[in-house]
């Protein structure tokens, strides 16, 4: 059975609607998903709105597709990228797809390619329209993609004769202890766990996160301010959590059950 993180991806871009500086926080995250076989960004480079992009194709080694706009308030990018698309999945080179927009009309592309038996991976911003984001198997905010760290506080520093020099810099990392989780969110995965779990109530993790993805493609435990989901799960009071050895000393299995 082939591996998630083994899975041959095109990675197509629609550089008029996702920015340009989160492109490498964008490229780590696909390469948790599989390996970039294409990489190519759609927009008329002629065009001074996409001049960030041009500083980060090549140390990012991603093709630009030219697409001159020929009618004013049209995207003609936006069937470049299709077409495309469907060629490489004629091509039988991929075995799935991470579309980059944040534009609702990439939606039937996105069911197209599922309907093919490819993997739909979209990446945008929490602007994007619900139905791109409900034809995707799995959706990805582009705000959640960032290093986990707050902005430098300013702290003194004082000398050996106790006098203070110039405030330096010092980062702080992120804390998600006080985050709140909506209760929308608590019940999703309460209802999720009680699907899942078996006789005794007890669900294994994986299992439970693979529904969620189901049940809404954009769930993502950073959006609440969570690095993993067994963190998140954590978090709430009326779930209990069971790490169970699994036979490798570096590894356990972690189940989780409803208690209230």
């Amino acid at each position: 059975m082939q591996r998630l993180n083994d899975l041959r991806l095109a990675v197509l871009i629609d550089a008029d609607n996702v920015p340009s500086k989160k492109i490498s926080e964008m490229m780590e995250e696909i390469a948790i998903y599989g390996v970039p076989t294409f990489k190519r960004i759609y927009g008329d480079w002629t065009s001074p709105n996409l001049s960030g992009w041009k500083k980060v194709l090549l140390k990012n080694a991603i093709t630009p597709i030219q697409q001159y706009s020929y009618t004013t308030g049209k995207n003609s990018s936006d069937s470049a990228l299709i077409i495309d698309a469907m060629d490489i999945l004629y091509s039988n080179k991929v075995d799935g797809f991470c579309i980059v927009s944040s534009d609702s009309d990439f939606t039937r592309l996105a069911i197209r390619l599922r309907e093919a038996g490819m993997k739909v991976i979209g990446i945008g911003e929490k602007k994007t329209p619900e139905p791109f984001i409900i034809a995707c198997d799995k959706f990805i905010y582009i705000e959640v993609l960032q290093k986990d760290e707050q902005p430098d506080e300013q702290v003194e520093v004082p000398t050996s004769t106790g006098e203070v020099e110039k405030p330096v810099a010092k980062t702080r990392k992120k804390s998600a202890k006080n985050n709140r989780i909506p209760e929308n969110i608590v019940k999703l995965v309460k209802n999720t766990t009680e699907i899942v779990a078996d006789d005794d109530g007890w669900a294994f993790l994986g299992d439970v996160g693979n529904m969620l993805l189901k049940k809404r493609p954009d769930f993502d435990p950073r959006n609440y301010g969570y690095q993993k989901l067994s963190h998140l799960i954590k978090s709430i009071r009326t779930i209990e959590v069971d790490q169970r050895e699994s036979g490798n000393k570096y590894v356990k299995h972690i189940f989780i059950r409803n208690i209230g």
